[in-house]
C-alpha cells in the first residue's frame, strides 16, 4: 500500500493474563508488547478495557454483603432483578433513567447512562455468580496513572482511552464507548472548518475518543477473546489532557432526557 494513503492499524497484545488485584498493568502491558515486539510511539493510543482496570483496582462485590434497601426491593419486584444487585446499581448511580422487566437503565454517578450501572457478571471469576464487578472508581485517574506508570517504564506516554460496552437509544447493539481518557482529547471540534465545497461547518463534532473505543472494541471483543488491550497506531492527536465527562451531553441540551 501507498505510503501517502491514510491507515489506521489495531493490534490486540497478545497474552495478557487474568488480572487479579493490585495487579501492574504497566508492567503486564509492557511485557505484551515485549512480547509481541512492538515499541511504543509517542502517537500510539492503548485502549484498555474498563473490566481489566477494574479487575487491578479490586472492584469486586460479593452480593452476599449486600442488605437490599426499601426502593431496591422495589425495582427488583418490577424488573425482575436480584435486590441485591438492583441496591448495587442504586449506589453506583444518581438517577434511574428507565426500567421494565429484565431492564433497568440508569444515570452513572460519573455522569453517562446505561444499564445496571456497567456492574457485570461475565469474565468476573471461578468464584461464583454472587461475585460481580463494578466499573472503575475513577477512570480519568485511572488512564491517568496508567499513563504515567507506561512513561516511566518505557520513555513514551502513550494516549490511553479506558472503554467500556454500551447501548445506544433507538439503536440495536453495544459498542464500545470511553469512559475514562488520559493523553488524548475527548472532542474534535470541526466547527469553523470548511467542507469540500467551501461552506463552513457550523455544528460538527466528533465524539473522537468514543471512537477510538469503538474501533478497538472490533478486536477486544465481548467474550472469551481475552483481548483486553488494543494499539491503535496511525492517529496524529494532540497530546491535551481531557476527560471522559466531555462526552457526556449535558441536561440542559438533551432534549429526549
Amino acid at each position: 500500500m501507498r505510503a501517502d494513503f491514510a491507515q489506521l492499524s489495531l493490534a490486540a497484545l497478545p497474552n495478557m493474563p487474568l488480572v487479579r488485584p493490585g495487579d501492574d498493568l504497566a508492567a503486564l502491558i509492557v511485557a505484551s508488547l515485549h512480547e509481541a515486539e512492538i515499541a511504543l510511539d509517542a502517537h500510539d493510543v492503548l485502549v484498555v478495557t474498563s473490566k481489566l482496570v477494574s479487575k487491578a483496582e479490586g472492584r469486586f462485590f460479593d452480593l452476599n454483603a449486600v442488605t437490599p434497601s426499601t426502593r431496591a426491593a422495589e425495582i427488583a419486584a418490577q424488573t425482575g432483578k436480584d435486590p441485591r444487585l438492583v441496591e448495587l446499581i442504586l449506589r453506583e448511580s444518581s438517577a434511574v433513567s428507565r426500567l421494565r422487566a429484565d431492564v433497568l437503565i440508569v444515570r452513572h454517578r460519573l455522569g453517562f447512562t446505561l444499564a445496571n450501572a456497567g456492574i457485570d457478571h461475565s469474565n468476573v471469576g471461578p468464584d461464583g455468580e454472587d461475585w460481580v464487578l463494578l466499573l472503575p472508581e475513577d477512570p480519568d485517574a485511572s488512564a491517568r496513572r496508567l499513563r504515567a506508570a507506561l512513561a516511566e517504564r518505557t520513555g513514551v506516554a502513550p494516549g490511553i482511552v479506558i472503554s467500556d460496552s454500551h447501548g445506544r437509544p433507538f439503536r440495536l447493539g453495544t459498542v464500545g464507548v470511553a469512559i475514562g481518557l488520559a493523553g488524548i482529547p475527548a472532542l474534535a471540534d470541526m466547527r469553523g472548518a470548511r467542507d469540500l465545497f467551501g461552506r463552513t461547518l457550523r455544528v460538527t463534532v466528533t465524539g473522537l475518543a468514543d471512537e477510538i473505543a469503538a474501533a478497538a472494541g472490533l478486536l477486544s471483543g465481548q467474550g472469551a477473546e481475552s483481548r483486553p488491550v488494543v494499539l491503535v497506531r496511525g492517529l496524529t492527536l494532540p497530546p491535551v489532557e481531557s476527560t471522559a465527562a466531555e462526552l457526556v451531553r449535558p441536561p440542559e441540551l438533551d432534549l429526549y432526557r
